[in-house]
């Protein structure tokens, strides 16, 4: 008979936690894809409140919200490579970096980048990495 340690073991391993997910590494690039998916789309919806409410956003601003968003969205879509959340976590410190062109651009990675922050915390408790 088995005590309930052992039977915790997602590979069969005594000692190793189980997540209790059936699939936990594609419950874990769901919520990294649905994390980028939504930030593009706040990043594309965001261009025309910040034109009218926030003061005169300019061209290369758009471009580089544009830019980003596609990117957001092409990450999204590569979450079974394992580089994809280090990229992912590089998008978030290009959109800090993007609060340079507006002050609204800053405020939103400051937003996704601890949505981000939380997102790796997910991953790292549920596939220990």
């Amino acid at each position: 008979m088995t005590t309930p340690d052992e039977n915790r073991g997602e590979a069969g391993g005594p000692g190793q936690r189980r997540s209790g997910l059936r699939n936990p590494a594609g419950a874990v690039r769901g919520l990294g894809a649905g994390t980028l998916g939504l930030e593009a789309l706040v990043l594309l919806l965001a261009i025309q409140p910040i034109r009218v409410v926030g003061g005169e956003l300019s061209g290369v601003a758009i471009a580089v919200i544009v830019a980003l968003a596609v990117a957001a969205v092409v990450l999204a879509g590569m979450m079974r490579r394992p580089w994809a959340w280090y990229a992912g976590t590089a998008l978030q410190g290009a959109l800090l970096l993007a609060g340079l062109l507006h002050w609204s651009l800053l405020a939103l990675g400051i937003i996704f980048a601890l949505v981000w922050g939380y997102a790796l915390h997910v991953r790292q408790v549920i596939l220990g990495r």
